[in-house]
């Protein structure tokens, strides 16, 4: 695949109506990379997951999704991003897309101010200004989905995240996306057991997988993680990180989910 998704899926109605957003946006890149340049240091989200002991964990905001609905509305990010923090999260992962995921960068605002953990802005990047927005919100690192962008997105946008200081996520669903990642320099691989077409999760999916990723690219497990018995697998397949959203904040205890989840493969 060169492009992105496909039509009459769960992605492509995202895609579409952010790429829709995108059409009415007549700001200058150029303005906005500008804006970007008095910004403090990121924090380096790449070195936090590669410098855990054991699996690190990537904690998400997240307060509905598209297939669930509402998970945790009326959550508190500061609080939650403070209890990841305490349980031993590496970093955080935010939701700011606003009508599919109820998310918002006020939420990542908060969620970074709380912790001295790197945040991913998790969210649905289809232009350069969306990379720049992810700078200029706070963020330390941006999320780009493979199958969302034809090889130039994918590699215009990679090379900006870069030029702006922030490390980028690059999402893949399967071996193919994986060898396009790859073509672009990637160093940060997520693999999503979410299927993007009818969003169901196979928990098996990022185990096959990664034996495509190489040693030497942090690799990311996302989605269908339930609890710590998920991750001795992973640890084994030779997975960096796992990012986890809906356990964790359904779990009643975030701190201690979070907690487990680092003691199953610590030490």
């Amino acid at each position: 695949m060169t492009g992105p998704a496909a039509t009459n899926t769960y992605l492509a109605r995202i895609l579409d109506a952010h790429r829709q957003a995108a059409a009415a946006d007549d700001r200058r890149l150029d303005d906005l990379i500008a804006r970007t340049a008095d910004l403090g240091a990121t924090r380096g989200f790449g070195p936090a997951l590669s410098g855990a002991d054991g699996v690190a964990v990537i904690s998400e905001v997240k307060r509905r999704s598209p297939s669930k609905g509402d998970l945790h509305p009326g959550l508190d990010p500061a609080e939650l991003a403070s209890d990841y923090a305490g349980g031993g999260a590496s970093c955080l992962s935010v939701l700011t897309d606003r009508e599919f995921f109820g998310g918002s960068p006020d939420d990542l605002a908060a969620a970074r101010g709380a912790v001295d953990l790197p945040v991913i802005r998790k969210d649905f990047t289809v232009t350069a200004n969306d990379v720049a927005d992810a700078r200029l919100m706070g963020a330390d690192a941006v999320l780009l989905i493979v199958a969302a962008l034809d090889d130039a997105e994918l590699g215009d946008f990679h090379a900006l995240a870069a030029e702006l200081g922030l490390d980028a996520l690059v999402e893949t669903n399967d071996e193919a996306e994986v060898e396009r990642a790859l073509a672009v320099g990637a160093t940060l691989i997520g693999v999503n057991q979410r299927d993007l077409v009818t969003f169901e999760v196979d928990t098996a999916r990022a185990v096959r997988v990664a034996a495509a990723i190489p040693d030497e690219v942090v690799s990311v497990a996302e989605s269908g993680i339930g609890g710590p018995d998920d991750l001795p697998p992973l640890a084994e397949a030779g997975f960096d990180a796992v990012l986890v959203g809906e356990s964790l904040v359904r779990s009643g205890d975030p701190r201690a989910a979070v907690a487990a989840l680092r003691a199953a493969t610590a030490g």
